[in-house]
């Protein structure tokens, strides 16, 4: 059948009222087993898709999609995410949505806790959460959770038994591509996984990369002793980083787990260190200079916009048109060098 039939055409077919389609349709009220049977051989001969955009324009609900981040006025990694949010926003602004950022200080657990009880106080349908510390991000999900709030994840995976959907990478065989990599321009001899601005023990995303970064220099024959971890912070990045070459003059490469490989690029070009392979993150525009100037080798990109982009459209999805949320959704581990970067920046 080409036309799109009509509820009344329904009923005529399956020799019902229109009144108890209707009932059929919406799973309410009583229906004899006979007239369920006859509407729904009908609707499964037709295909019968219900206008779900239509039926929640009607409904006059709204849903609040609440989406807690970093400050990207901190760390300029973030700010893609808030291009996929606006880029959200304005797709779906003809549903009954409201969606909202709320930011967090990416160097305070406390910020993330307080913005965290800000919008479980306003009880919003579901949060997109960029869970920047375990502990805390654990019992945040837990309190959204006994009042029924959904909860997606996005950026860092949360190793636990909650259930929880989650966008973005395998953090793990993030590692282990950047060891690959730097095996493949070094011998990889003496290297630093170095971890800058960041409370290592509270970020999972960091001891995931590390994880996949030492398991993969094992399986290569390295040895542990070989591996150096660093954790830098301000204001004494360059004085402690400096120190650390003085002391490991046969160092052949480091792997910089956040986005922050300019700063120890910086300091490599510096010294003239040409001999040193550097591995980092993200397409920052500083990260981009260094390594179209060959002093960063290779940077991991890991699609922040379109991580936040899909997160909220899952969330969209389910709630409009009744998908249901996927639990992991995986985005490819794209390798960018001088030669492809401008291909990922048009």
């Amino acid at each position: 059948m080409d036309k799109k039939l009509t509820i009344k055409d329904i009923a005529a077919l399956a020799g019902v009222s229109k009144g108890t389609v209707d009932r059929v349709l919406h799973k309410r009220g009583k229906v004899s087993q006979k007239a369920f049977d006859s509407v729904n051989a009908v609707l499964s001969e037709i295909d019968y898709q219900p206008n779900l955009i239509a039926r929640n324009l009607k409904n006059n609900k709204i849903y609040s999609i609440a989406v807690v981040l970093p400050n990207p006025s901190f760390d300029s990694y973030w700010l893609p995410c808030v291009k996929g949010i606006d880029e959200a926003i304005k797709e779906f602004k003809a549903f009954n949505l409201s969606i909202k950022c709320h930011y967090f200080d990416p160097e305070s657990t406390e910020s993330f806790v307080e913005v965290n009880n800000t919008v479980l106080a306003l009880g919003p349908d579901a949060v997109l959460l960029a869970p920047l510390f375990y502990k805390e991000a654990l019992l945040a999900i837990g309190l959204y959770q006994e009042k029924e709030i959904i909860v997606s994840t996005f950026n860092n995976q949360l190793q636990t038994d909650q259930n929880l959907n989650f966008v973005g990478q395998d953090l793990y065989r993030s590692g282990r591509v950047a060891a690959k990599l730097l095996h493949s321009i070094s011998r990889i001899g003496k290297v630093a996984i170095i971890h800058i601005n960041e409370r290592y023990k509270n970020a999972v995303h960091m001891q995931e990369k590390e994880r996949g970064f030492r398991k993969y220099c094992f399986e290569s024959g390295l040895e542990d002793s070989n591996i150096v971890t660093l954790k830098l912070k301000n204001p004494n990045i360059e004085s402690t980083f400096r120190k650390f070459i003085d002391e490991n003059p046969t160092i052949e490469g480091v792997f910089i787990t956040t986005s922050k490989a300019y700063q120890i690029a910086e300091i490599i070009d510096d010294l003239n260190r040409s001999d040193i392979a550097i591995i980092g993150y993200d397409l920052i525009q500083e990260n981009i200079s260094y390594l179209n100037r060959g002093v960063i080798d290779f940077l991991i990109h890991q699609n922040p916009k379109r991580q936040a982009y899909l997160g909220l459209a899952e969330l969209v999805d389910h709630f409009i048109f009744g998908k249901e949320i996927p639990a992991v959704t995986l985005l490819p581990l794209d390798i960018v060098n001088s030669e492809n970067a401008f291909f990922y920046l048009t």
